[in-house]
């Protein structure tokens, strides 16, 4: 297929790209509830706006009510994201938790994902146990108990986890830590019983928890998938995260360039623009480069991500990579080229940087997904 947009996906590009630029802009949203503390990181108000343009929908079943659409779809709309700095529940809600929903059962996709189609509702997805992604490790337990299961173990780094009205928890239901089999996914409302959250504020503003289960009980309805099979559901949560967030760092890398870019159009030095002295114009030619090569493979891989494709696994990570890569470097050109001005905190630049280092780590830094690349490819 061709790395570039359907005319009909363009068109989506267009609405999301005006309607964040309007109402997900750095102003209006990310400064606005950095700077009130807000406890949630996010506007309600702007994800309920999400929904009215089905956007909260976009991965989830024509049959449950939405729109049926794919990752790449999905992808547009979180490089707006990016490109803006919007803080929003978009990619733990609509991205990873509605592909984990997607293998639920008829009475659990009928309990949350109404309030997902209609923005009332915020999922978070808690994989992770360590400092680092490594979803191959978990220990969190999930013991059988009555009709149900009991949950004990931790979780860290759960983004919007304490916003979030239901938790998607991986744990082991068999075998030993380091196993691929043996994993089950569970359902977690906000409220059960045993269930503790420490928040968090990261570096870029955004709240994450750390989650305590302390033999949370569940009926056995909560189960997401199949007991002791429930890897498979657990990759493609992950992947969806994975090429999300990279998606989500092109637009980060093209926002950061966009700024500086026009801030080399106005600046003069020496008498000069400073977009005319040639040093600085070859390192934006790169930066550009880089960007649309950076955009294409985000997109090879969401494409083989719908498709199907037993290919899809290895070009996420790929994309995963290189996108991470290159957004570090736009960012860090983009403080270098404003100056002594880019490092404060009255130019939006900084945020930039700080939006990547919080993306870079999430789902998996570029080392990790380099490492993965190069054992899949056989070596």
């Amino acid at each position: 297929m061709p790395l570039y947009h359907t005319e009909d996906q363009a068109m989506l590009a267009d609405t999301a790209r005006g309607f964040l630029a309007d109402e997900g802009n750095i102003a209006k949203q990310l400064r606005h509830f950095r700077d009130i503390n807000c406890k949630d990181g996010f506007g309600h108000a702007l994800w309920k706006q999400f929904a009215e343009m089905g956007f909260t929908g976009m991965l989830v079943a024509e049959a449950d009510g939405g729109l049926g659409m794919g990752h790449v779809e999905a992808g547009i709309v979180l490089e707006e994201i990016g490109r803006n700095l919007t803080p929003s529940p978009f990619l733990t809600s609509s991205v990873m938790a509605a592909a984990a929903l997607g293998a639920a059962s008829d009475e659990l996709r009928g309990r949350y994902l109404p309030g997902l189609l209609t923005g009332d509702s915020v999922f978070a997805v808690a994989i992770d146990e360590g400092p680092k992604h490594r979803p191959e490790r978990i220990a969190c337990r999930a013991e059988r108990a009555g009709n149900g299961f009991k949950l004990t173990g931790t979780k860290a780094f759960v983004i919007h986890g304490g916003s979030a009205d239901m938790l998607i928890v991986a744990a082991r239901t068999a075998g030993s830590d380091d196993d691929d089999a043996g994993i089950t996914l569970f359902a977690v409302p906000n409220d059960a019983a045993g269930l503790s959250l420490d928040v968090a504020r990261l570096v870029d503003s955004a709240q994450a928890a750390h989650v305590k289960l302390d033999g949370v009980q569940l009926d056995a309805d909560a189960v997401i998938g199949e007991v002791d099979g429930g890897r498979e559901v657990l990759n493609k949560v992950v992947n969806a995260g994975r090429i999300g967030a990279a998606a989500e760092s092109v637009g980060v890398a093209q926002g950061s360039f966009e700024m500086t870019t026009t801030y080399l159009k106005q600046r003069k030095q020496f008498g000069k623009l400073i977009g005319e002295f040639q040093a600085l114009q070859h390192r934006a030619a790169h930066l550009y480069s880089e960007l649309e090569i950076a955009r294409a493979v985000v997109i090879k891989a969401q494409q083989l991500l719908d498709g199907g494709s037993e290919k899809a696994d290895l070009m996420v990570s790929v994309a995963k990579a290189k996108a991470g890569k290159v957004a570090s470097l736009a960012v860090k050109e983009g403080v270098q080229m404003h100056g002594g001005i880019g490092m404060t905190d009255e130019y939006d630049i900084g945020l930039y940087m700080k939006r990547d280092r919080a993306l870079a780590e999430f789902m998996g830094d570029l080392y990790y997904h380099a490492d993965r690349v190069a054992k899949l490819s056989g070596y």
